[in-house]
């Protein structure tokens, strides 16, 4: 019997399984995919890499978030290209998401407006991101359930910044007509395309907190390893193994039963025991395979939910060189037009890999990445021939968007596959093919959002679905509270023996005596 299961070989699983098994816990981990990885995973096609989700990882530097993990269980270096930013197309402008506090100080200024109300705005999201980006590396855990928790909270936050809690009930628009700013359309737009890269939200209702960390992640360092995510899996699942941890993929998880101390766990390859068990399963299929109170306790958090669900368009390319190389940048957000929603080719995001990786494309040649967000409900009761035609035509969309950047891409394609929240639901088991966590609102998000507790001791939740949300950054935050309940929660089931040893040991003592 090991200690801990973990459920779900994403980055939060392996973030947790990597942290208890360098402590010292027996962990095995379970995957219903072929590989692991989850929304931050990859797959091959002829000799070409791809991302499937995430193509960067954020704060994995010293003293980051990632950072702090990879530090904390001896991780070997990992070959990593700091990126230098972003370039973002408006339609009437562009405006370069410089890595460099300085540089993207003077950019926005420069191409979003210099007034008063424009330097008091960059200021307070500034303080805001500072703040709480601090917070983030100093371990703050919500929803707060305990005094103990408040004091933590406290502590990671800081005296001097816990006035800025009062902005918990702000949203960024709230943020926007305090500074005269809401009908600054370029800025607007701009954030509402960080926004819902980030938090998968609105300017509407985007919570000001998550949003402001989402739209500085560039300063908090944005890497991407060698190989994109699969040279960053194939290093972390061989440091897991070599710490002792078994990972076993292409087992999905039917059923789990039992209590703290002896849980069991039902898969299709026979059943297996573990004292605890953490899933970092999206919440509503937790809700299907776990003990019946822990359907209880995520019923109403998933009723609440149901419809902040989104999913995502992608376009995965190989292609020649000579296609994408005219750019200084290799990663882009493109807005088509300020008088139309975002989502479905109207934003999109563009990831190249870099020159010289033939770890993600042969010699010559460059996989690329064409996402946009989508509507869960236009990819549903279509037809075998239905379906495949709206799929060649929103790729070929999404191309004809991107060659705006790259003026020749995809003329000579060697790889040209669309993925649509169909291709999510098959691969990743995910209800309707969503995508990530939940659209983050003030209503359920940070205090409310859904609790590392399930309701039964020794019974874990974590991944996209809790808090702080999703994105890597957010899974390893949330990946390092949740090893630390799993340790203590050890430790009590290791008190009664530990307890009834020495007493049996000083029974014997005295005996002898």
């Amino acid at each position: 019997m090991k200690d801990v299961a973990i459920i779900g070989a994403g980055i939060a699983g392996i973030a947790i399984a990597t942290r208890l098994q360098k402590l010292g816990y027996s962990t095995q981990l379970f995957e219903a995919h072929g590989q692991p990885g989850g929304c931050a995973g990859f797959y091959r096609r002829r000799g070409f890499s791809f991302d499937v989700g995430a193509t960067t990882l954020v704060d994995f530097g010293p003293g980051g978030v990632g950072g702090e993990w990879l530090s904390s269980i001896a991780m070997p270096p990992i070959e990593w290209e700091q990126l230098p930013g972003y370039l973002a197309w408006l339609p009437d402008r562009t405006v370069t998401l410089h890595r460099d506090p300085a540089l993207w100080n003077e950019e926005r200024l420069n191409t979003l407006g210099c007034t008063p109300a424009h330097h008091a705005f960059w200021m307070f999201i500034d303080r805001l991101a500072a703040a709480f980006w601090q917070a983030s590396r100093r371990g703050v855990k919500l929803p707060i359930q305990s005094i103990r928790d408040a004091v933590r909270d406290v502590r990671a936050l800081g005296a001097m910044h816990l006035p800025l809690i009062r902005y918990l009930n702000w949203t960024v628009e709230d943020a926007l007509r305090a500074f005269g700013l809401h009908q600054d359309r370029a800025l607007t737009s701009l954030l509402a395309m960080l926004i819902e890269d980030t938090v998968h939200s609105s300017v509407r209702e985007a919570p000001l907190i998550n949003a402001a960390l989402g739209i500085s992640i560039r300063g908090a360092g944005l890497t991407r390893a060698r190989g994109g995510m699969r040279g960053f899996w194939q290093a972390l699942t061989t440091h897991y193994r070599t710490l002792g941890g078994e990972l076993r993929v292409g087992c999905r998880v039917e059923q789990i039963t039992g209590e703290r101390g002896k849980f069991y766990i039902r898969t299709r390859r026979g059943e297996f025991q573990a004292a605890q068990v953490v899933s970092t399963l999206p919440a509503s299929l937790t809700s299907c395979i776990a003990p019946t109170q822990v359907a209880r306790t995520l019923s109403p958090y998933l009723s609440r939910n149901a419809n902040a669900l989104g999913g995502a368009l992608c376009v995965f390319l190989g292609v020649p060189e000579q296609e994408v190389c005219e750019q200084d940048f290799r990663h882009h957000q493109l807005l088509q037009t300020y008088n139309s929603p975002l989502g479905d080719g109207n934003n999109m995001f563009i990831s190249v890999s870099a020159p010289g990786d033939t770890e993600s494309a042969p010699t010559g040649y460059r996989s690329v990445m064409l996402s946009t967000h989508c509507s869960l409900e236009p990819w549903e009761a279509l037809s075998a021939s239905a379906y495949q035609a709206q799929k060649r035509t929103s790729g070929d969309h999404l191309i004809s968007l991107a060659r705006r950047v790259y003026p020749h891409l995809a003329e000579q394609a060697s790889v040209y596959e669309v993925a649509t929240p169909r291709s999510y639901q098959f691969f990743t088991f995910r209800p309707r093919g969503a995508v990530g966590g939940f659209r983050l609102t003030l209503y359920n998000a940070n205090q409310r959002a859904i609790p590392y507790s399930s309701g039964v001791p020794g019974f874990w939740l974590a991944g996209d679905t809790t808090w702080p949300g999703l994105g890597t950054v957010a899974c390893v935050l949330g990946s390092k509270i949740v090893a630390e309940q799993v340790a203590e929660s050890a430790r009590y089931l290791q008190r009664p023996r530990w307890f009834l040893a020495s007493f049996l040991q000083g029974g014997a003592e005295y005996a002898r005596s």
